[in-house]
C-alpha cells in the first residue's frame, strides 16, 4: 500500500463515518418534524413518498457499494489509474441508472402511490413532493458514489463535512419555505422538497471539487467513453447481489412489519420505538464495519492477507463488545427512554422487555455487520447474499410466525426470532471468514494477470 493508505487507522476512518451516519439518522427526518409544525397531513403525504424514495436509494446503493470495493482493491494493489477510471465509470453508470428511476418517478408518482391506499385528501401534496425529490433522485445517486469514492481513499472527514453542509443547507432551506420569515412564501411540502434537492446539489458539487482537489487523478472524465466495459461488468458483479440482500431484507420486514399489525397498534407502536432505540445501539457496529471494509479492501490489494485476516477479527471484538456496552446502557435507562416517546403503560413495559432482548441480539448484528462488510471488501460478494436471504426469509420470518403469531409470544417471539436469525448468519459468516476461501476473490489487475 502507498504510505498515505498504510496510516489509515481504524478510529482515524470511523469516528467521521460515525458521526455522518449518526447526522443522517438524527436529520433523515428533519422534514417530517419540521412538516408537523405544519400539517399533520403534510407530514403523512411526505411520510409516504420517503418510504417509496427510500427504495429507490436501495437501488443505487448497488452502484456505491461495488464502487467502494473496487477502488479500495485498486488503490492497495497501487493501481491508481484503474482507481480512478472505476470511480468516473461508477458515477456515469449510476448518473445513467438514476436518470432513468427520476424520468420513472416524475411519469408516475400517481400511480404508485395509489397502489399504496394513499387517501385522495393527501395524493396532490404527496405526488408534488415526490416529482420534485424524485424527479431529482439522480443527485442523490450521484452523491452517494462521489461519499463511496472519498471515503475509499480514505477521506471519510472530507464525507462528513460534507454531510454536515448538506443538513445544515436542508434545515435551512426547511426553515424559510415552511415558516415563511422575511416575506419569503410558504410553500409546506413543495417547499421541504426544493430545500432538499438544493441541499443534495451543493452536497454533489463539493463533493466533485473536493475529489478533484485531493485525487487529482480520481475522475479522468476526458477518458469516459474510451474505458473498458469490464469496469462496468466488476461494479455490477458486486453491487447487484448486494442489492438483491438489501431489497430482500427489505422485503422480510415488510413480511414481519404486516405480522406485528395483526397483533394490534401498541405492538407496531412499540416495535417503532424500540427500534428508534436500536439504531443508536448498532450505530457504532455499522461505523466500524464501514472503516474495516476500507481498510481490508485496501489490504486485500496489496496481498497483505494476514494482516486482512486479523483486522478483521480485531473490528468483531471491538464492535461486540462496543454493542455490549451500549444495549446494557441502554437496558438500565429504557424505562426513560421510552417515556420521551410515549406515557402508555403497556408500550413501556413491552419496550423494556425488547430492549433487554437487544443484549443477546446486538452482538449477534455485530457478527453480520463487520464480517460481512470484511466479506465484500475481499470480493467475496455472493455467499452472504445467498446465507442471507435464507436466514431472513427461513429463520427470520418463519420464527416471526410460528413464536409471534402461533403461539402468540407477540413482539417478544418475533425478537427471539431475530435474535435466532442474526446469530445464525453471523456463526456462518465467521465461519466462511476463517476458512480464507476469499482470498481468490479479489479484482485488481495484478491478480488477473497472475492467474
Amino acid at each position: 500500500m502507498s504510505k498515505n493508505q498504510k496510516n489509515l487507522t481504524l478510529f482515524a476512518l470511523t469516528w467521521p463515518i460515525f458521526i455522518e451516519i449518526f447526522l443522517h439518522m438524527l436529520m433523515g427526518n428533519a422534514d417530517t418534524l419540521m412538516l408537523s409544525q405544519y400539517s399533520d397531513g403534510s407530514v403523512a403525504a411526505v411520510g409516504v413518498s420517503n418510504q417509496i424514495l427510500s427504495l429507490i436509494i436501495v437501488m443505487f446503493g448497488f452502484v456505491a457499494t461495488g464502487t467502494a470495493i473496487l477502488v479500495a482493491q485498486h488503490i492497495g494493489a497501487e493501481e491508481h489509474r484503474l482507481a480512478g477510471e472505476i470511480s468516473i465509470v461508477s458515477i456515469s453508470v449510476n448518473l445513467v441508472f438514476g436518470l432513468l428511476l427520476s424520468i420513472g418517478l416524475i411519469f408516475f408518482s400517481e400511480p404508485i402511490l395509489l397502489s399504496m391506499d394513499l387517501p385522495h385528501t393527501l395524493l396532490k401534496e404527496a405526488s408534488s413532493y415526490l416529482k420534485i425529490v424524485g424527479g431529482f433522485a439522480f443527485i442523490q445517486a450521484l452523491i452517494m458514489t462521489a461519499g463511496a469514492i472519498m471515503r475509499s481513499y480514505g477521506y471519510t472527514k472530507d464525507a462528513m463535512y460534507i454531510t454536515i453542509g448538506m443538513n445544515f443547507i436542508n434545515v435551512i432551506g426547511n426553515y424559510l419555505f415552511i415558516f415563511g420569515p422575511f416575506g419569503v412564501p410558504v410553500l409546506g411540502v413543495e417547499g421541504v422538497a426544493i430545500s432538499t434537492i438544493f441541499s443534495r446539489l451543493i452536497g454533489f458539487i463539493v463533493s466533485i471539487i473536493v475529489i478533484k482537489k485531493r485525487i487529482p487523478t480520481a475522475l479522468p472524465i476526458k477518458r469516459l467513453f474510451q474505458l473498458p466495459a469490464s469496469h462496468v461488468k466488476n461494479l455490477l458483479r458486486i453491487g447487484v447481489p448486494s442489492a438483491g440482500e438489501h431489497l430482500s431484507y427489505n422485503g422480510s420486514q415488510m413480511v414481519i412489519t404486516y405480522f406485528i399489525a395483526s397483533i394490534g397498534t401498541n405492538a407496531l407502536t412499540t416495535k417503532v420505538y424500540a427500534q428508534n432505540l436500536m439504531m443508536f445501539i448498532f450505530l457504532f457496529s455499522v461505523a466500524i464495519s464501514q472503516g474495516t471494509q476500507i481498510i481490508i479492501g485496501h489490504m486485500i490489494g496489496a496481498k497483505e492477507f494476514d494482516n486482512a485476516y486479523q483486522r478483521c477479527l480485531k473490528s468483531l471484538k471491538i464492535a461486540i463488545v462496543i454493542s455490549l456496552m451500549m444495549a446494557g446502557v441502554f437496558s438500565l435507562f429504557a424505562e426513560p427512554l421510552f417515556r420521551i416517546f410515549t406515557s402508555n403503560e403497556e408500550i413501556i413495559s413491552l419496550g423494556k422487555t425488547l430492549i433487554y432482548l437487544t443484549i443477546i441480539l446486538e452482538p449477534g448484528r455485530s457478527f453480520n455487520l463487520v464480517v460481512i462488510n470484511a466479506l465484500r471488501a475481499t470480493g467475496d460478494v455472493r455467499f452472504p447474499v445467498y446465507m442471507g436471504i435464507l436466514s431472513m426469509w427461513g429463520v427470520s420470518v418463519t420464527l416471526s410466525y410460528v413464536l409471534g403469531i402461533w403461539f402468540g409470544l407477540g413482539l417478544v417471539g418475533i425478537w427471539i426470532s431475530f435474535i435466532a436469525d442474526e446469530w445464525l448468519r453471523g456463526i456462518l459468516m465467521l465461519k466462511r471468514w476463517r476458512s480464507k476461501v476469499w482470498i481468490h476473490k479479489r479484482f485488481t489487475e495484478s491478480e488477473k494477470s497472475a492467474g
